[in-house]
């Protein structure tokens, strides 16, 4: 084990109606590499939660545009210049590698200046007054104006990055926001609502609390005085979420299933650096991860033997050693349902090339080959490292098994052929197409949502912030 100093507990407590409280019952957060307890977080009551909403709810914002680009600003500075505490940190909850906590530390910090440009740009229309017959010397404008209180209800893949990809919009909008950051991995939420406070927002602009879903959940969602809720998590989650929240704004970002497509065409070894990066990024624990190739027969074989040589080389185990690429799962349970998976997958005729040898929360690089199209870790969602791999004749047939799924969040395909690439742009059903890249492509000012049951609304942050705004006909 790569020799790591042993972390103090933190105990953290939430930010209600502008103060830090705590509670006596108490949530503990464990590393899933070491099993050793790195922090607590408090269990609030749905009174207590109640309390926070309804603050947040009776504060009127007073900042301009410009004040609140600063702060994002500043506050990005703030991430930047602690950016090796916060990756030790988000490893230390979640077992991520710090190479990859290091990239979502990056991540985040891009995300707030974008935020920060993106406050200042927020612009509505006018709109002509003589387009019928009964046209009329009239100034119309359609102005854009914050919703009001923001439930931003996240999960435990990206500790850090998730928060930020929903509070920065929501509060460039001029909005205010409740954090509900997942118990598996809250630390970094609490972390971050730190930095945002200390580079000047507004107390009565922000709060984060805790506790057991099922009894603060209908609060968070349900509540009048919410008036959005961004939520990202599973699919079944998110129904039920929909459900609780009746009739107000909604941004769901309930995962994917996101092929990676192999023309005959396409670039073998660009391929295979990309599904590497693509699959087995954060563990394989990335909505946006390739979680399907389909290969031409024509190729696969080349394509298989490549991919499975470099992954054999990628360094899987301790978390906190920083060669390691793969850390863990965010607990054994999650590598014991992806064990599962690819052991259904065997028994239906796939074969593994490397991989697959769990140790507690750790699963290795997986690569499965011939892994028939019903296989269930095809039709749904795997949310760890494997890469199955998945013959096809042509590229009819890759399009027809890409949007087999219930899912449609991104995809990515590997062509030269201008044919090839319009086919997919047009009978793709998938939020993105990304041509001659991974699914996984990010960039913080692009939109990001699924089609199906991968979700509602879009993010990235522009495209948040537009989510998050709602538009007021002024006619005079």
């Amino acid at each position: 084990m790569h020799a790591v100093t042993k972390p103090e507990v933190e105990h953290m407590q939430c930010f209600v109606a502008g103060e830090w409280i705590d509670s006596k019952e108490r949530l503990e957060v464990y590393n899933p590499y070491t099993k050793q307890l790195v922090g607590t977080v408090p269990i609030l009551t749905a009174q207590q939660v109640q309390q926070a909403v309804d603050a947040l709810a009776a504060y009127q914002p007073k900042l301009s545009a410009h004040q609140r680009s600063e702060i994002l600003a500043k506050a990005a500075a703030e991430i930047k210049a602690h950016k090796d505490k916060l990756a030790m940190g988000i490893s230390m909850e979640s077992g991520m590698s710090l190479a990859n906590a290091q990239t979502e530390v990056s991540r985040s910090v891009g995300l707030m200046l974008t935020a920060s440009e993106e406050a200042k740009r927020i612009m509505g229309e006018q709109l002509p007054s003589d387009t019928d017959s009964a046209g009329r010397d009239k100034i119309i404008l359609g102005m854009r104006f914050p919703v009001g209180v923001v439930t931003a209800i996240v999960p435990f893949n990206r500790p850090l990055n998730q928060v930020v990809v929903k509070v920065a919009p929501s509060f460039a909008a001029g909005n205010k926001t409740i954090i509900k950051p997942t118990e598996k991995a809250p630390l970094s939420a609490f972390r971050y609502v730190k930095i945002l406070l200390n580079s000047g927002m507004p107390p009565e602009m922000i709060s984060i609390v805790s506790g057991r879903p099922s009894e603060i959940g209908e609060v968070l969602v349900g509540s009048k005085n919410v008036d959005m809720v961004t939520f990202t998590g599973s699919t079944a989650t998110g129904r039920r979420l929909a459900n609780m929240a009746g009739i107000k704004k909604l941004t769901i970002e309930a995962g994917g299933n996101d092929p990676l497509i192999l023309c005959e065409d396409g670039d073998i070894d660009k391929a295979v650096s990309l599904a590497v990066a693509g699959a087995f990024g954060n563990a394989g624990q990335s909505c946006r991860g390739i979680k399907r190739i389909l290969a031409m027969e024509s190729v696969a074989d080349e394509f298989a033997s490549k991919f499975t040589k470099k992954v054999k080389a990628m360094k899987c185990g301790d978390p906190f050693d920083p060669e390691t690429e793969i850390g863990t799962l965010i607990d054994e349970e999650a590598a014991m349902r992806v064990e599962a998976a690819v052991n259904a997958a065997v028994k239906q005729g796939a074969k593994v090339l490397c991989g697959h040898k769990r140790e507690g929360a750790l699963y290795p690089p997986t690569v499965v080959d011939f892994v028939p199209p019903d296989a269930d870790m095809v039709v749904n969602e795997c949310f760890g490292p494997t890469a199955p791999i998945v013959r096809v004749k042509n590229l009819q047939q890759a399009v027809e098994i890409a949007n087999s799924t219930d899912y449609g969040l991104q995809s990515g395909v590997m062509t030269k052929n201008l044919d090839n690439i319009r086919y997919c742009i047009n009978h793709l059903k998938v939020g993105a197409v990304n041509i001659n890249e991974g699914p996984q492509f990010d960039m913080p000012n692009i939109p990001f949502g699924g089609v199906k049951q991968s979700g509602i609304g879009r993010e990235g942050i522009r495209y948040a912030i537009q989510e998050m705004t709602y538009v007021k006909t002024v006619v005079m």
